[in-house]
């Protein structure tokens, strides 16, 4: 294979401090060189030539949680789709939920989306399992197993493992392991009849409330539980300030916590649900404007330790029902890295961090070998233009859910190209689908369609 550069590139890589003009050299699957110092003569050398014309180029973007409707609700997404959306986001790596259905509670499921990850190939997909059976909560699952298998944590997905014996054992299990417990943080009898952030909002509107101390209730719960077994805990999606102050007090009292959040946490408050708007509706609920600004605090302190999509595809039926009734989640693998760069470009964080938020650390979180642009690293990468204009048209997106709270919103950034082990999954300037997602589409499509055949 012939070794390919990408030259006249503004290389981003947060685990070196680099953010220097300079070029990538690939082979195969893997990284050969890079730096700003790097040249080859390719009147001499058989390379192919990529020129970036000036874009920034940084390892592709790591998700730590996705969720991926098939097996059972393909007619949301399937593992082929959620793959083009995450390539035309600029995201390599995604991290799966285990809720589908069936529910990822044993190896041969897990081991099934495994399988047909590969099959499609586009980005690398890593599995999490069920923390408990059938995501009950009462009974945990053969957590050695599948860790052997290929899991990269256990979570009960949307659902919090509310019994604390249940969550002490599977705390004591992750520090063998060395895989996280990834907590849904949310108190479910305060949220079991809530549908919004409890305030002058909900109340204007006439919606229950979810107070925002059902989230710190369940973090500091869990945290007692991690000072007793010394497991690794991360607390998902955190959104209010109460949260991340026990979350900083943990890691400075030296626990095993990590947490991450969504662009809707940082860019929305629970005005985005006026006049009943479902497409905002979210788990938790989007909450004050003082949260929200809570959130880019932890985010720029490094007390929060990745942004996610929290992708969560819905079907129209879904959304297009009263606010109290429609199923909370939005898409968002596809204005993940557009509504993160808000941050730089509004000076709320470094640029470096803000992307070794999207990539280095949630990519460390899971043990996992991606997140650099350095010397024998993988091929992950994203090129994409920092300052160029563009309006998010979800109508547009791969997914096959539309359900996105940005859809509308004018955006600075935009994915020119990604790369995965060396290969081209995404080019913004083709003009036909298969052109965009290169010579794996027509291949990622068959496997799609075979296996829904079955």
């Amino acid at each position: 294979m012939r070794p390919v550069l990408y030259k006249n590139a503004r290389l981003l890589d947060p685990t070196s401090g680099l953010d220097e003009r300079g070029a990538v050299l690939t082979q195969g699957q893997r990284i050969l060189d890079s730096g700003p110092k790097l040249f080859i003569d390719t009147t001499t050398a058989d390379v192919d030539v990529v020129d970036c014309g000036g874009r920034c180029l940084a390892p592709g973007l790591v998700d730590m949680r996705v969720q991926v409707r098939e097996p059972g609700e393909e007619h949301m997404e399937t593992l082929t789709s959620v793959q083009q959306a995450a390539a035309a986001g600029g995201v390599t790596t995604i991290a799966t939920l285990p809720n589908t259905n069936p529910i990822i509670d044993d190896a041969s499921l897990l081991e099934f989306v495994e399988r047909r990850a590969i099959e499609v190939g586009l980005i690398n997909l890593h599995p999490y399992a069920a923390a408990t059976k059938g995501l009950r909560g009462e009974q945990m699952t053969e957590m050695g197993l599948l860790a052997e298998s290929g899991a990269v944590g256990f979570t009960d997905g949307e659902k919090a493992i509310v019994d604390s014996l249940v969550m002490r054992r599977a705390l004591s299990y992750s520090s063998r392991l060395g895989k996280p417990i990834i907590q849904h943080p949310e108190d479910p009898a305060l949220a079991r009849e809530g549908c919004a952030n409890e305030g002058e909002i909900a109340t204007r509107l006439g919606l229950s409330g979810i107070p925002s101390c059902a989230e710190v209730m369940m973090i500091e719960r869990d945290l007692r539980l991690v000072r007793l077994t010394g497991g690794r805990y991360h607390a998902a999606h955190v959104s209010t300030a109460e949260a991340i102050q026990a979350i900083a007090k943990a890691k400075s009292d030296g626990l095993n916590v990590t947490c991450d959040t969504a662009p809707h946490y940082f860019a929305l408050d629970e005005q985005a649900i006026l006049d009943y708007r479902t497409f905002a509706r979210v788990s938790p609920p989007l909450r004050s404007d003082a949260d929200r600004r809570a959130v880019i605090k932890g985010l720029a302190d490094g007390t929060i330790d990745a942004i996610a999509s929290d992708h969560a595809p819905q079907d129209q039926d879904s959304k297009r029902v009263p606010f109290a009734q429609a199923m909370p989640g939005v898409t968002g693998l596809e204005s993940l890295l557009q509504i993160s760069l808000e941050l730089a470009h509004r000076k709320e964080m470094p640029f470096l961090d803000v992307i070794s938020r999207l990539t280095h650390r949630p990519a460390e979180i899971l043990g996992l070998d991606y997140g650099r642009i350095a010397k024998g690293s993988w091929a992950d990468m994203v090129i994409f233009d920092l300052d160029i204009g563009t309006r998010i048209d979800a109508s547009k997106w791969h997914t096959k859910s539309k359900n996105s709270a940005f859809d509308g919103r004018p955006v600075q950034g935009r994915v020119w190209r990604t790369i995965h082990k060396g290969q081209m999954v995404f080019n913004a300037d083709a003009e036909s689908r298969e052109d965009m997602f290169g010579a794996r589409f027509a291949a990622a499509t068959a496997a799609s369609l075979e296996a829904h055949a079955l």
